[in-house]
């Protein structure tokens, strides 16, 4: 169950970023990669891991805790592409499988599926705009997800059975992945670009 630098800038939503704010990390003509991409990426990872274990609990079910993890994730993707974003999905979570193997494969996925379409969507469009979209497409993808990973994982590890789950879709589950989803992405729409571009620096 484990689940701005835009301010004042409106006349730049529709004017494309430079692509070497975003890329720089790209590896050299033979497709490697740079020492310097491989950093960044393992500081993005280790921002994951230390962010996953920040708990709030959440008022309606405190069993449900929320972490922060997703921003870093969601930033990582929109800085550096979707290579950049699956995987720091997929190491970020590593160390929680020592623990709760089953909530770490949900946080995986729910991961998975909020940054790749959010950072796919951007890297056509970079423009603030398509960040909105790409945020947006990418909470409606991590929110499925998520009550689909709790529908059929969490019984098999959280002593509730199918028919408990079900019931708590509409009062707890849903209430939580939407202000979940909605903290990542205001948070990361306001942080992403100063970021990356200080990364890049």
């Amino acid at each position: 169950m484990s689940m701005s630098s835009h301010a004042g800038k409106t006349g730049d939503s529709d004017r494309k970023v430079p692509e070497g704010q975003s890329h720089s990390t790209k590896g050299g003509p033979d497709g490697r990669w740079s020492t310097r991409r491989i950093a960044i990426y393992a500081l993005f990872v280790a921002l994951t891991m230390v962010l996953s274990y920040v708990s709030i609990p959440f008022p309606l079910a405190s069993f449900l805790k929320y972490d922060p993890s997703g921003i870093a994730v969601l930033v990582s993707g929109f800085a550096f592409g979707p290579a950049a974003a699956t995987i720091v999905s997929i190491l970020g979570f590593i160390p929680h499988f020592f623990s709760n193997p089953f909530g770490a494969l949900i946080n995986i996925l729910v991961a998975l599926a909020l940054s790749l379409p959010s950072s796919l969507i951007y890297k056509r469009m970079r423009t603030m705009k398509g960040a909105v979209i790409g945020i947006l497409v990418g909470a409606v993808a991590a929110l499925v997800t998520a009550i689909l990973c709790n529908v059929v994982i969490t019984p098999l590890y959280a002593h509730m059975t199918f028919k408990q789950v079900l019931a708590m879709i509409v009062p707890v589950l849903l209430p939580f992945n939407l202000m979940k989803f909605a903290i990542n992405g205001i948070v990361t729409f306001l942080i992403y670009k100063p970021i990356s571009v200080l990364v890049n620096r």
